[in-house]
C-alpha cells in the first residue's frame, strides 16, 4: 500500500436495514424509516408526519450535473458503492483515490443529537459509529478511516466516548455540540481538550458547532435550533466557520493546548489569508484595550494548531502559502453533489496546474497521512 492520493471528506449514506440492525428494538418505533418521495425516490422519515429526507442530492455520482434533483434517486438506482464498504473500494480505485475520510450525515446525527431522550440518543450514535467502522471501513481499514461522532450527553461522556474512540481504532472524532453540551465554550470543555491532546486525537468541525445540550430544552428548542443553524450556513457557510475558528482561536485554547490538532471540514480555504490579515490587524490594535493574554499572533494559532479541506478551490490552491500548504486538506464530497466522481485526476490536475509537485502532495496526500498516522507499505 503506496499513498497518493488521499480524500480528506467523504460520506456515506446507510443501507436500508442498517437501523433496525443495529439500534436496540425497544427503540424501533423512533429509528429512521424508508419511505417514498414525491417522484418515488427513497427518503429517510426521521420525525413521523414531517417530510422525509430524499437522497437525491446525497448520492450523485455518475450523475450529470443536469440531472441532480433531491427527488427520484432510490437505492436500486444509487451507486452501490453510497452504502457498502466493498463496492466503495472499487469506486475510489476507479477515481484513482488510495484513502478515504468519512464523515456521518449531520442530518441523520441531528435526529438522534436533539432527542430529549438520552438513551435514544446514545443508541442512535452507537448505531452509527458500529456499522461505519466494524462493517463499512471493515473492507479495508487502511483506505476507509472513518471518523467517530461525538455524543452530546455532557462532559463525563464526552470523555469516555473520546476514549472509547481511540481504542477502538478512529483515527479522529466529530463534533457537532460543545463536548460539556454548552452553547459556547467554557470551561467544562477544558478536560476534553486535554485529553484530546494527550491522546493525539485529532478534532474535526464539519462546517459548524454548537447548540445547546438537549436535555436543557424540549425537541422542539432543539429543532428549532437546527433550523437556525441551517439558515445560517445557507446564507453564509464560510463566514460562519470563521466565527466558530476565531473563538476557538482567541478563548486561549491554544495556549493551554498548544499541540491539540482541529479540523474545519468542508470549509474551503480561500477565504482564510484574509481572515487571518484581519486578525492579526485587529490583535495589535486592540490587545491593550482587550487585554488579550494571546502568546502568539493569532494567525500563527491558526497555522500551528488548524487544518480546512476543500473541493474545489482554486482561489485557494493559487494562494496556498498565504492559506499555509501544511494547512490544506483536498478532498471530493463522494457521493454528495460536490463530488466529481470518477473525474478526481483531472480535477487535481486542473487545479494544481504549475503547482510544485511536493506542494501538490502534501496537500492531496501527505497533509492527511500524518494527521492520521497512515504508513505505507
Amino acid at each position: 500500500m503506496k499513498y497518493n492520493v488521499i480524500n480528506s471528506d467523504g460520506h456515506t449514506i446507510e443501507p436500508p436495514d442498517m437501523w433496525e440492525r443495529h439500534v436496540p428494538k425497544k427503540f424501533h418505533d423512533r429509528i429512521p424509516r424508508l419511505v417514498k418521495d414525491p417522484k418515488g425516490g427513497d427518503a429517510w422519515e426521521f420525525h413521523r408526519g414531517v417530510a422525509p429526507m430524499p437522497i437525491g442530492m446525497v448520492t450523485t455520482p455518475g450523475k450529470r450535473y443536469e440531472e441532480f434533483h433531491w427527488f427520484g434517486s432510490s437505492y436500486d438506482t444509487i451507486r452501490k458503492s453510497c452504502y457498502d464498504g466493498k463496492a466503495r473500494l472499487e469506486d475510489m480505485t476507479y477515481d484513482g483515490v488510495d484513502a478515504e475520510v468519512l464523515y456521518p450525515s449531520q442530518r441523520t446525527m441531528m435526529y438522534f443529537m436533539d432527542n430529549e431522550d438520552d438513551d435514544f440518543h446514545k443508541a442512535g450514535l452507537d448505531a452509527y459509529n458500529a456499522w461505519i467502522m466494524h462493517e463499512y471501513a471493515a473492507a479495508d481499514h487502511d483506505r476507509i478511516l472513518p471518523m467517530f461522532q461525538m455524543p452530546n450527553l455532557g462532559i463525563e461522556t464526552s470523555l469516555s466516548e473520546l476514549k472509547r474512540a481511540k481504542q477502538e481504532g478512529y483515527r479522529g472524532v466529530v463534533l457537532s455540540r460543545f463536548p460539556s453540551g454548552n452553547p459556547a465554550l467554557s470551561p467544562e470543555d477544558e478536560p476534553f481538550w486535554a485529553e484530546a491532546e494527550s491522546m493525539g486525537m485529532p478534532l474535526h468541525i464539519h462546517i459548524t458547532i454548537g447548540g445547546e445540550r438537549r436535555a436543557a430544552g424540549s425537541a422542539k428548542a432543539a429543532a428549532a435550533q437546527s433550523a437556525t443553524a441551517g439558515a445560517n450556513l445557507m446564507g453564509g457557510t464560510l463566514g460562519a466557520f470563521g466565527v466558530i475558528m476565531g473563538n476557538f482561536v482567541h478563548d486561549g485554547l491554544f495556549d493551554r493546548y498548544p499541540d491539540l490538532k482541529m479540523v474545519g471540514v468542508e470549509v474551503q480555504a480561500g477565504w482564510i489569508p484574509s481572515v487571518l490579515e484581519y486578525w492579526d490587524d485587529r490583535y495589535w490594535r486592540n490587545r491593550t484595550m482587550a487585554n488579550s493574554q494571546l502568546k502568539l499572533l493569532p494567525s500563527e494559532y491558526f497555522h500551528r494548531n488548524w487544518l480546512v479541506t476543500f473541493i474545489i478551490d482554486r482561489f485557494g490552491v493559487k494562494n496556498r502559502h498565504d492559506v499555509g500548504v501544511k494547512n490544506m486538506m483536498w478532498s471530493t464530497d463522494f457521493p454528495h453533489h460536490g463530488s466529481d466522481w470518477p473525474y478526481s485526476r483531472k480535477i487535481i490536475a486542473e487545479m494544481f496546474d504549475g503547482v510544485p509537485e511536493d506542494e501538490k502532495n502534501d496537500i492531496i496526500c501527505n497533509n492527511a497521512k500524518e494527521l492520521y498516522g497512515l504508513k505505507d507499505s
